[in-house]
């Protein structure tokens, strides 16, 4: 059959030959063994709903081993044949382009080139899935091939519910993951429900299908720590920034710390991805030796260089090595995938990766005590280093609230409203007052021809549009401006992309409005193809969490989602392609609520008109939210913004004089 044609056929009416596992792959670990016998019964019965009533006294005993095997079903016997990877949107057979620009995105978020465990069908993250087995794959594939452009196909954590009557202005796509009662959403409550079939985590932008590969945390990355060593008052050059994972997000790292042109030790305690990483050219070095490492660090701090180095090992020998040998650490932060410190997420030290993985297999309770440990320890090397002037943040990857969990010592001596831990989330020093609160986040696209040329146009077209915003930039975001020109112009040559033709940058809501109109003029005009518009979460307006996107919100109502529930639903009715919403993320499960869209520009009126209304609303609806907590620079921002839409009139907040209150 052709790719067309499976596309078509879904979940096959004859069966496909079983699949043997594949080794080479790098695949996700085994998850606990959590379902009582009757919920085993469950989660079987679940699974082979999927299928005619003939073929289940086959794939029964094939499903149960899988459980056995794995702790999940993923029904590997119905991965697809061909290769999965973003084609260009001409290739897939659709009725609706808007649902094609869809079908790419998926297949982009499983290309094995970009996602973590492609056949676990996890993006990133350790956890973070497109699908929970390949029947939802096939069927949801299915579905956006026989859509037209007055239906919306519906997603239930990764299961397709079906399409439903709609309009040409609604989304093509709604997704949900992970929407749980609030009481039923803690760690357990994920590993249970998923091992039944019924909800799945999303991360961020593997279940909304806006995955770009590591290039999108690259740009974030490199901006934080640009502005880390700003915020030191250092230059890049020479100076050294220590930190751990090179997974899916992770990965962007030592790439980022290179553009930044600093000195950056990575360590990972797999070697797979770390050769995956090598071979990317996304670090420069592999090391496996510790007095190896810290010998290649002096010479690089005498030499002034700017190169990446992996470490294959754990990130608690590095700290601890270099406090005994006295290198001093400029920047120090943690990336591995703590939202999931308990299922491959976070390693412990003194354990074989082999071993650990056993451990946590088969020894869950005994796994989590090592991991504990480890944190107390990583957190008790990062406070050697910071007595002597290191500077660390949480880069949100929940690092110091999974280790006072673990009674690790990083709890403030002096605690306020929002500064619990000794040091700060990356967003409350750097990425919030100086980007999200003007408005600036990762906008990003992908180009659907898949030719690489459209990119370079869009690159070309997205910086003479920067330059021309920024001659009439307020001083305030001259800075914001001129690091994304600088981006853009050296994107091309800094080989970011992996899988689709994709790009990101920082850009405000007029950033993003221009940007976007340009594009689709270019479209109009026989240019460039269709463009995909999109963002990551991690963003003004599309995730509340508390300890990561807003935690520089200081009025208490970080621990509230209103925002994120609001965009998306704003988004929807504005002309948004697709919408997402998820409960968990890079902090967690339980821990954050994210929202996300996707919007397919066809060169036509219609896509003008959607832009305009859609990107505007899902910029300034976060930062009206951070202009109500207080935050001076989004109160300048949504002021300017009200100066320029006479239809936004946005409640400001009346300060309080401090000295009033000191008398309670």
């Amino acid at each position: 059959m052709t790719f067309q044609e499976q596309i078509l056929e879904g979940i096959p009416n004859i069966l496909p030959q079983s699949k043997a596992y594949n080794p080479s792959v790098n695949h996700a670990p085994k998850r606990k063994d959590i379902l009582t016998a009757e919920e085993k019964k469950l989660a079987l019965k679940n699974a082979l709903r999927y299928f005619d009533k003939k073929h289940h006294e086959i794939l029964l005993p094939e499903f149960k081993s899988e459980l056995e095997t794995y702790g999940r079903i993923y029904m590997y016997r119905f991965h697809p044949d061909y290769e999965i990877y973003a084609r260009p949107i001409e290739e897939y057979p659709a009725k609706s382009k808007q649902a094609a620009a869809i079908m790419l995105m998926i297949q982009n978020n499983l290309d094995h080139a970009v996602a973590q465990h492609p056949h676990e069908l996890i993006t990133y993250g350790g956890n973070g899935a497109v699908f929970s087995n390949w029947a939802q794959y096939r069927l949801t594939m299915k579905y956006l091939a026989e859509m037209n452009d007055e239906q919306t196909l519906v997603i239930y954590s990764g299961h397709p519910m079906g399409l439903f009557p709609s309009h040409k202005d609604a989304p093509r796509v709604v997704v949900t993951n992970g929407m749980m009662i609030p009481n039923y959403s803690k760690p357990d409550d994920w590993e249970k429900f998923n091992a039944l079939g019924v909800t799945q985590y999303g991360q961020m932008t593997a279940g909304s299908y806006m995955y770009i590969g590591p290039q999108g945390i690259v740009h974030g990355t490199t901006i934080t720590v640009l502005n880390g060593f700003r915020k030191i008052k250092k230059e890049p050059k020479g100076n050294l920034f220590v930190t751990s994972g090179l997974g899916g997000m992770s990965g962007a790292q030592p790439k980022a710390g290179n553009i930044a042109g600093c000195i950056t030790v990575c360590a990972e305690v797999n070697p797979k991805i770390t050769q995956v990483r090598l071979d990317q050219g996304w670090i420069d070095e592999k090391i496996i030796d510790l007095d190896v490492l810290v010998q290649r660090v002096k010479e690089a701090k005498a030499k002034k260089e700017t190169v990446s180095i992996a470490y294959l090992g754990n990130i608690v020998d590095v700290w601890e090595k270099f406090d005994e040998e006295n290198i001093y650490i400029d920047l120090g932060s943690d990336q591995t995938s703590l939202h999931n410190p308990w299922a491959g997420g976070y390693y412990p030290v003194g354990i074989s990766f082999d071993d650990a993985n056993e451990m946590m297999a088969n020894n869950p309770v005994l796994f989590k005590e090592k991991v504990q440990e480890t944190l107390r320890r990583h957190a008790k090397a990062i406070n050697k280093h910071t007595a002597k002037g290191t500077y660390f943040f949480d880069y949100g990857n929940a690092f110091l609230l999974e280790a006072s969990r673990a009674g690790a010592d990083v709890m403030s001596k002096n605690p306020t409203i929002g500064r619990e831990f000794k040091y700060p989330s990356y967003v409350q020093d750097i990425m919030g007052p100086m980007c999200f609160d003007y408005g600036f986040g990762p906008f990003r696209w992908v180009c659907t021809s898949g030719k690489p040329e459209d990119l370079a146009k869009t690159d070309a077209i997205a910086c003479k549009v920067l330059e021309e915003i920024k001659t009439n930039s307020p001083l305030e975001i001259q800075q914001q401006m001129a690091d994304n020109i600088k981006w853009i112009k050296g994107a091309q040559e800094n080989k970011l992309v992996v899988g689709s033709q994709a790009r990101i940058l920082y850009a405000d809501a007029e950033g993003r409005m221009k940007i976007a109109e340009a594009f689709n003029n270019a479209i109009s005009e026989g240019e460039i193809g269709y463009v995909v518009l999109g963002r990551d979460h991690h963003d003004v307006s599309g995730t509340d969490s508390p300890y990561r996107e807003t935690s520089n919100i200081y009025d208490g109502s970080r621990f509230t989602s209103d925002m994120a529930i609001q965009n998306v639903i704003g988004d929807s009715f504005r002309g948004a392609t697709w919408v997402s919403i998820h409960n968990g993320g890079g902090v967690g499960w339980g821990e954050v609520i994210n929202g996300g869209f996707g919007m397919v520009l066809d060169g036509s009126k219609d896509a003008e008109r959607r832009l305009k209304s859609m990107l505007f609303w899902d910029v300034n609806n976060g930062i009206s939210r951070r202009s109500w907590a207080r935050n001076n620079e989004a109160i300048f921002a949504i002021k300017r913004a009200m100066e320029v839409e006479p239809n936004l009139k946005v409640t400001l907040p009346n300060l309080v004089d401090d000295s009033l209150l000191d008398s309670f």
